[in-house]
């Protein structure tokens, strides 16, 4: 998202308790939504009690997978978990056979976006897609998302208390406010603040309406990041960063708590840069000439990791296009006709002509696996706007491939796209693993993504809160609908 289209694209005692004080004890289940008949189409499995049975488990946490294990799902939540042999399938129990199939979490995804690019004459322009993204992200797996950047906050709020109602299918939302963004480029869409008093006045007003999360954009200061902190931390709430004239590690010593896009936002190697400037080319070109194994890039990185900022890869909307696919992770059908053929029109002409791509591709591939290896916290997300060939949902399960194809195993990568993201949210207790006692966030693939990390297309049932919903009928469902709403 760095050139001119991809500008937009955060117990009990151990005695035993009688039952009847377990019972005033224990919470009670939280009252499912009563679905409407428009979403109830796309339910596949909905019970009290649900067992998944012989399946290959990976849980999220990295440790191994399990081989022919049942999951136990009540009221919502992850009862048991365990061998087939052992675990006892309760009389009435709605049964799935996993076997040959892959149980994962529900992926918990930071930079995702309820809007899509969509040019307003010659000016860059994104518009929302309040119907079909929610669809796409449930369909791809993503159960919890972050709309890190908001373009209709009031949309984004009420789409969330909506989903929550039953009236609409998506995921649950962390919903980040508008961007803070100063003065600079002509994008209609795009919240601007003049200086750090209306970027703290933002927060503040932003806060009081349910946000939880706050983006920085790339001209944004060193002061407005300060105002920004001083009104979001006192409430426990995140600020995530699309830097250019503020640095990471200025962003860091301020008090930041995430950077998004790996390292390909960042102005920390431009030589003798302007404080408070954003000089995007020199930004690029700086990150181009540096090498793979920097010791500046690595300095850089044990300061960040020093100070508990988090990192979000998004490289899908990064990935060049030679040799590549036109709508990244399969998801052309899904846009209306005359952005099929805007996309592919793009992709042709750029075929063979974006070695530089490729080259810094590759090496923020490599960053990424640096910081993780450093000990940072590294989640993902895909960010679907940028050139246009990023698509929510289809882009989720294909972030992982990339990962992959960067360096990390499937078990890592997977991980870092479950309770990686469950950590920064501070959700980790409740979402991101596959663990009894946790929110019954699954995600059924019909095949081994182990083996062949590719195999994670073939998502077959997302269970979000114990409802399974039918994966490839919500693909279908919104084939060609993705430009309209």
């Amino acid at each position: 998202m760095m050139t001119k289209h991809l500008l937009l694209g955060l117990a009990l005692s151990a005695a035993p308790v009688a039952p009847s004080l377990a019972q005033a004890i224990a919470p009670a289940p939280p009252t499912p939504p009563t679905f409407t008949p428009q979403v109830k189409e796309f339910i596949k499995v909905q019970a009290p009690v649900v067992a998944l049975t012989d399946a290959k488990i990976i849980d999220g946490t990295g440790r191994p997978a399990l081989l022919h294990q049942t999951v136990l799902l009540r009221n919502g939540r992850i009862e048991q978990v365990g061998s087939a042999k052992k675990v006892k399938v309760p009389a009435g129990a709605e049964v799935v056979n996993c076997t040959g199939k892959t149980l994962i979490p529900g992926l918990v995804m930071l930079h995702e976006h309820l809007y899509y690019t969509m040019p307003a004459g010659g000016f860059f322009n994104i518009a929302q897609m309040p119907y079909s993204f929610p669809r796409l992200y449930l369909a791809g797996g993503a159960t919890t998302i972050r709309t890190a950047g908001s373009i209709e906050p009031q949309t984004d709020l009420a789409l969330k208390r909506l989903i929550g109602e039953g009236k609409f299918i998506g995921p649950d939302m962390d919903v980040t406010a508008p961007y803070i963004e100063e003065p600079s480029m002509d994008i209609p869409a795009l919240n601007i603040v003049h200086g750090p008093e209306e970027a703290a006045a933002t927060t503040k007003f932003w806060a009081d309406r349910g946000c939880t999360s706050f983006k920085m954009y790339m001209h944004a200061t060193r002061a407005d990041l300060v105002a920004v902190v001083r009104e979001a931390h006192p409430r426990h709430l995140k600020i995530t960063g699309h830097l250019c004239a503020l640095t990471y590690r200025e962003a860091a010593e301020i008090g930041i708590d995430n950077l998004e896009h790996g390292f390909m936002a960042s102005s920390d190697f431009v030589p003798n840069k302007t404080v408070d400037v954003a000089d995007y080319p020199a930004a690029r070109q700086a990150l181009q000439r540096l090498p793979a194994n920097s010791p500046a890039m690595a300095d850089l990185i044990k300061y960040l990791v020093s100070k508990n900022v988090a990192l979000t890869s998004t490289l899908p909307v990064f990935e060049p296009y030679t040799g590549r696919e036109v709508v990244l992770g399969g998801g052309l059908e899904a846009l209306v006709p005359q952005l099929q053929a805007r996309e592919t029109a793009t992709w042709q002409q750029n075929q063979g002509k974006d070695t530089a791509s490729v080259a810094l591709f590759k090496k923020e591939q490599g960053w990424e696996k640096q910081f993780y290896n450093a000990g940072g916290l590294l989640v993902a997300g895909t960010d679907p706007t940028g050139a246009g060939r990023t698509v929510a949902g289809y882009a989720n399960r294909h972030e992982i491939e990339l990962l992959v194809e960067g360096g990390f195993t499937p078990l890592e990568a997977i991980k870092i796209c479950t309770l990686n993201g469950a950590k920064y949210l501070g959700r980790d207790r409740d979402i991101g693993t596959i663990e009894a006692g946790k929110q019954a966030d699954l995600v059924l693939v019909n095949g081994d993504p182990e083996k062949d990390i590719h195999q994670l297309r073939q998502m077959e049932i997302v269970f979000k809160q114990g409802v399974g919903f039918d994966s490839p009928k919500l693909f279908e469902s919104m084939k060609g609908k993705v430009g309209l709403n």
